[in-house]
Parts: C-alpha cells; sequence; structure tokens
C-alpha cells in the first residue's frame, strides 16, 4: 500500500528530512540500450532486488531490501520530454516511482516524483513553493549532497524535486514545464545526460527498509 505523505509538514520539517542517497557512479555498467530505450538496474548494500528489463518500453521491480536500489527506464539524453506511462507501484518504506535523471555543468540530480511510500528523506531539503498546471499540483524542493557517488563519480552537488500533491501511477509528465518552473527559483541545469521512469527504494538512518513491487510500461 502506498503510503500518503501530507507535503506541507514535510516542509515544515525539512530542516532535519533529506534526500535519499541512491546515485550511479561513472564506472558502473547499469544502463543497458534496448530497442531504443536505456534501461538502469542499480543498487547497493542490499539483497533480494529484481530489476527486469521487459520487452519494449516496459520494467519491472520486486523488492525487499535494506539496501538502496533503482531500476527504470527511459532514453539517453534526457532533455525536454512529453513522458507517457502505466502500471502498478506498491511499495512500503522510503522509495518513489519519479522520473529521473541527471545533468553536467553543472552537475545536478533530479526527480519528478508521481507516486511515493514513505517520504523519508536523508538530507535537508528546502521548499521553493508550489506550482499547478493541467497535469496537477507538484511542491519544488532543493537539496544538497556531499561527496557522494554520481555520474560524474564522487562530488558534491545539487539535487532538484518536483513532487507530486496528489499521487498517482500513470498519465503523463511534460518535464519541460517542470525544468521551466525550477528556473524560475534559480535552479539552473546541465547537459542533459539521461532521464528514466524509475522505481527506487533505500533505507533511512539503519531503519528497516523498504519493500515492493512496480510494472511500467511508457507511452
Amino acid at each position: 500500500m502506498v503510503k500518503i505523505t501530507s507535503l506541507a509538514a514535510l516542509s515544515l520539517v525539512s530542516g532535519v528530512l533529506g534526500a535519499p542517497g541512491p546515485s550511479q557512479s561513472e564506472g558502473d555498467k547499469d544502463l543497458e540500450a534496448r530497442q531504443g530505450y536505456y534501461f538502469q538496474n542499480w543498487s547497493e548494500g542490499g539483497s533480494n532486488i529484481r530489476c527486469v528489463n521487459g520487452a519494449g518500453s516496459s520494467y519491472s521491480a520486486n523488492w525487499n531490501s535494506k539496501g538502496g536500489f533503482v531500476c527504470g527506464k527511459g532514453w539517453s539524453g534526457g532533455g525536454a520530454r512529453t513522458i507517457k506511462y502505466s502500471g502498478t507501484y506498491n511499495a512500503t518504506g522510503p522509495g518513489y516511482l519519479a522520473v529521473y535523471g541527471w545533468t553536467r555543468n553543472p552537475l545536478i540530480e533530479y526527480y519528478i516524483i508521481e507516486a511515493h511510500a514513505d517520504l523519508a528523506p536523508n538530507e535537508p531539503w528546502t521548499s521553493k513553493g508550489n506550482f499547478t498546471f493541467d497535469e496537477g499540483t507538484y511542491e519544488i524542493f532543493t537539496s544538497t549532497r556531499v561527496n557522494k557517488p554520481s555520474i560524474e563519480g564522487t562530488r558534491t552537488f545539487q539535487q532538484y524535486w518536483s513532487v507530486r500533491q496528489e499521487q498517482r501511477v500513470g498519465g503523463t509528465v511534460t518535464t519541460k514545464t517542470h525544468f521551466d518552473e525550477w528556473a524560475k527559483h534559480g535552479m539552473r541545469l546541465g547537459n542533459h545526460d539521461y532521464v528514466v521512469l524509475a522505481t527506487e527504494g533505500y533505507t533511512k538512518d539503519g531503519g528497516p527498509g523498504s519493500a515492493g513491487s512496480s510494472s511500467i510500461t511508457l507511452g
């Protein structure tokens, strides 16, 4: 069962909450091209994680783990896209279903969270306010990772977040709208490296970890 967490409550305690840990190091062979899509399968410190590259634009994930993982499918290059998706997502513990990507120069890790279990980040989040358009209402956050894994190795970098107010599993995500809203708050992106529609789970402060399943198809 997906657990709903109040974004208003999260904003009030954003000084003690923060972003999750999982990121990819440059040396990890975690992205695989298949039929025009990129498939991501990354994990650390956990077991009982099964991430399956399905036919065409689909993937699935099943997990019950105290480690972190990211499983997803998308595109090399990222950038402004209209991403349509459908499927299922059921989870407990810290984790998300999100559009997830990276840019270089500057090095930015970003999330557009569509659904989540426990919204329990590890670094402090700073709220930048809400915005509403025909796809829904999202709250914007920023956070900073210090000496953590990235697509360029161990670095210090910013994270940008849009968190959907009413969760959903299926619909359309217009990334340019989020990028434009972020820019209004001085949240500058660089050269897009890749973007995936990802399932992510992780462990918060030595807690019990996360468990669940997802089955996602793009398009």
